[in-house]
């Protein structure tokens, strides 16, 4: 009989109850010890669901409290040196992650091509590493309690390295002997754990086109820490793509498993040539997707594997954790019976899992459901007219705007108060009218834009206080989404998404942002943008029908922007966002289908603005990424404005810019909002000083690296205020 293996669970709870605790505690409402008592109790539910589904292997040390990558980092001793002056451990964590008063907050970024967000380890040459296991000794202890033997996943060495920066530009690679001596280390106290334990190392890094340095590092690391204890069986696993070249070397190491993720990798079927006795974790459940398992599909992969590999080697997996899925459909009560016949989340997918070991152990093929029968796409690609050359819509935009030198602006949103959540609420229940809600709106956008005007900034936006998610709100005005009640998913920290399902054929009912933006612009005399979200992002923030190339979606999504851009500027707005924060993030891992990729996703992009005048400033915000090897797509896409977050990593981002002679205007983040500290006036004219460094005044905005929604009014308006003096005394 198979076995089966789950390579994580989600960690945020059912009701996102772990984000609750954590927020009260950060606002000093709720001790940590009572968060202690939850997370401890979430970790024993989510261990007894997957028992009762019987998976085989489940794991521990899969839960955190902001992110792995930074509870690894405290793991090992390698806390950057300048929050070691904070006393509290517990402080000390959230401090890194979150930043305070005094300590700005470690590197945010994406993990690979997902929506998730980890924590960047900050290393040096002098960096030593001193083992702290106590939290992975409490849990597997709770594990053993509760009559389980789990797993225990751990970020596997080259990858924690590689997802590493070093503040004194060395090569981080310098420090490998020392991290391998340090995990030689961990690895024989967790063999004293138990007389058999499971270990589970996380290298993803191997489904990257890497320089070939990286795979040499394999075997010095995989054949030491095989051969550490014969009561250790380590497996080394890796998703979101393929992993051939590594899946060569790990075959000659003395490890127990490898995981491949079969779902977005199926070239992985190459390597199996490779494995000799090794086990095969095979990713065949989509731990990245929300729609059913096509079982039938599922059967005739496993058959396929088993040419290369008998019954015995083989173990059914998730193709990653499912971290990246809401939890259980339980709670869904309000789905269409269309749509949610096509679902599984996490909990079901459990199920998947047993589903399959049944089917394939007596060998027995389904009926094709109908729920997730193939479509044909119908899509029309658009004919995108040629907008007039940058230089010569910048002349046009100038004459027509007269903006300052380093004009100040912010993302778009503004912060979302209890009240205004409130608001929103009781309209979808029924509980206010229509109209008593767009009065209430008014009044917060008329406050906001009030508000704007008093700090000075130059470009205004209306606060986006009738948005729930910049995705989620243009889903719900538009044909072919649906949505949950309770499918949240972790972006980072307490931070949770509630991704639209994009399940049929896209279009624009009726304007979507007009009505608000040209109620903002009314009050004022000042530009007010207009706040759109753009066709990749649209697609990377939802999760996108499968039956159809994603490419064709993109383009159904970008005829609708571009119709309610239309809309916008003949209703005299002038300076139009459409907001990209996904586009890097839904890149390929692997070089080979880069190109594919940014072809139809600068193509869709260029056709969402392709309605827009040449005196139509288009703008596009960009998130947490490196742009280096993407920089001329960048250029690609043509926009007037480009905002990026850059707080939290120097100007090394705006570097790339300059390297490739950008053209176009760029508004560099000058301040973190993803930390609740108010920055100084001394802090943001150094900031803007360092990017003067990089770019002539006539490049540049000057706005917050990320949109406010998250931020607390007082801080939010304290943070403004010293940026827009700070733009003064720069002026």
């Amino acid at each position: 009989m198979l076995q089966t293996y789950v390579t994580g669970f989600p960690r945020i709870g059912e009701n996102r109850e772990l984000k609750f605790a954590l927020e009260a505690y950060w606002a000093r409402k709720l001790p940590f010890n009572e968060v202690q008592t939850l997370a401890k109790s979430l970790r024993a539910k989510h261990w007894r669901v997957q028992k009762n589904c019987a998976i085989d292997f489940i794991a521990c040390n899969d839960f955190s409290y902001y992110d792995a990558m930074l509870d690894t980092v405290v793991m090992l001793g390698a806390t950057p040196k300048r929050f070691l002056d904070i006393e509290d451990a517990t402080e000390r964590y959230f401090a890194m992650a979150r930043g305070d008063k005094t300590h700005p907050a470690m590197e945010m970024t994406k993990w690979f091509n997902t929506n998730y967000h980890y924590i960047v380890p900050e290393l040096e040459t002098t960096t030593r590493f001193t083992l702290d296991t106590r939290k992975i000794e409490e849990e597997y202890a709770e594990a053993k309690a509760l009559g389980l033997s789990p797993k225990i996943n751990l970020i596997g060495p080259i990858t924690f390295l590689a997802l590493s920066r070093m503040v004194d530009n060395q090569d981080v690679f310098g420090l490998f002997d020392a991290l391998l001596d340090a995990y030689e280390e961990l690895f024989r106290f967790l063999s004293t754990l138990d007389t058999s334990l499971y270990l589970q190392c996380d290298e993803p890094i191997f489904v990257k086109t890497l320089e070939p340095n990286y795979l040499s590092l394999l075997p010095l690391a995989y054949d030491r820490l095989g051969r550490v204890s014969s009561s250790l069986k380590i497996a080394v696993v890796t998703y979101f793509d393929h992993a051939e070249e590594a899946v060569e070397i790990l075959a000659k190491t003395p490890i127990w498993a490898i995981g491949l993720d079969f779902v977005y990798g199926k070239e992985n079927l190459d390597a199996l040539a490779h494995f000799g006795d090794k086990c095969l974790i095979a990713g065949l459940i989509d731990g990245r997707n929300v729609w059913k398992n096509d079982l039938n599909a599922s059967l005739k992969l496993l058959k396929r594997i088993g040419e290369y590999l008998p019954k015995e080697q083989i173990i059914l997996s998730t193709s990653c954790s499912l971290l990246h899925v809401p939890y259980s459909l339980q709670n869904e009560t309000k789905l269409s019976r269309e749509v949610k016949e096509k679902l599984s989340f996490a909990v079901e997918k459990l199920t998947e899992l047993e589903t399959l070991r049944a089917h394939f152990d007596v060998g027995v093929f389904v009926k094709n459901d109908e729920t997730k029968a193939s479509s044909t796409s119908q899509t029309q690609r658009p004919f995108i007219p040629k907008r007039s050359a940058y230089a010569q819509r910048r002349i046009v935009q100038d004459k027509h705007l007269a903006l300052p030198i380093l004009p100040t602006t912010t993302i778009g949103s503004f912060p979302q108060t209890k009240e205004i959540r409130a608001l929103r609420a009781s309209l979808k229940k029924g509980d206010i009218s229509p109209a008593l809600y767009e009065s209430e709106l008014h009044k917060a956008i008329e406050a906001c834009v009030r508000l704007q005007e008093e700090l000075g900034l130059d470009v205004l936006v209306h606060g986006e206080f009738e948005r729930n998610d910049m995705v989620e709100y243009f889903g719900e005005l538009l044909e072919g989404f649906a949505f949950s009640e309770n499918g949240w998913v972790q972006s980072y920290g307490s931070r949770c998404v509630k991704p639209p399902l994009l399940h049929g054929s896209v279009s624009r009912k009726a304007p979507m942002t007009l009505s608000w933006i040209t109620y903002a612009q009314s009050l004022t005399d000042k530009p007010m943008k207009g706040m759109l979200t753009g066709p990749v992002t649209i697609l990377n923030w939802s999760f996108v029908r499968d039956d159809i190339p994603k490419s064709d979606v993109a383009f159904e999504v970008a005829r609708a922007i571009s119709e309610e851009i239309d809309d916008l500027q003949r209703s005299d707005i002038g300076i139009i966002q459409v907001d990209e924060a996904a586009f890097k993030e839904g890149y390929p891992l692997r070089s080979e289908k880069v190109k594919a990729y940014e072809n139809w996703a600068v193509e869709s992009f260029k056709a969402s603005v392709s309605s827009a005048w040449d005196q139509t400033q288009i703008h596009t915000h960009m998130c947490y990424s490196n742009f280096n090897d993407i920089i001329q797509t960048i250029e690609r896409m043509d926009a007037d404005v480009i905002t990026i977050e850059t707080a939290r990593s120097g100007n090394k981002l705006l570097k790339v810019f300059q390297s490739v002679g950008y053209k176009a205007q760029i508004g560099p983040g000058v301040y973190d909002i993803h930390s609740p500290r108010v920055p100084s006036v001394e802090e943001i004219t150094a900031q803007i000083n360092a990017v003067l460094e990089v770019f002539p005044k006539e490049q540049l905005w000057i706005n917050p690296d990320c949109g406010l929604k998250t931020r607390g009014w007082e801080e939010t308006t304290a943070a403004l205020k010293n940026m827009v003096e700070a733009v003064h005394l720069a002026r």
